[in-house]
């Protein structure tokens, strides 16, 4: 299992810079995912081969594998992703059964 993770927590992946598609979209290379990939970055100059965070939260875990939603669902292995926090369920405001009062 990955390191704690579990589903609905925040993770972050480390994707290298490939090169710029178009005056807003960024293809990167996010590793252990075999297809390409795009990412929108409409603001930022970034440079072929610098590293980029991507964040997303965890949809799925399997022995080895994530699957992370970053508005595409990429499944990559447990080991290249890092918490970035982790999911607390909303709390409880009122009980499950009405009092009779």
């Amino acid at each position: 299992m990955a390191r704690g993770i579990k589903v609905g927590d925040e993770v972050a992946i480390m994707a290298t810079v490939r090169r710029r598609v178009t005056e807003d979209r960024v293809s990167v290379t996010i590793p252990s995912y075999n297809f390409p990939h795009s990412i929108v970055d409409p603001t930022t100059k970034v440079k072929k081969g610098q590293p980029i965070e991507l964040i997303g939260d965890v949809t799925r875990i399997d022995e080895d594998k994530v699957t992370v939603n970053l508005g595409v669902l990429v499944t990559v292995d447990a080991n290249t992703v890092r918490l970035v926090q982790s999911y607390v369920p909303p709390k409880r405001r009122k009980a499950l059964i009405d009092n009779p009062d």
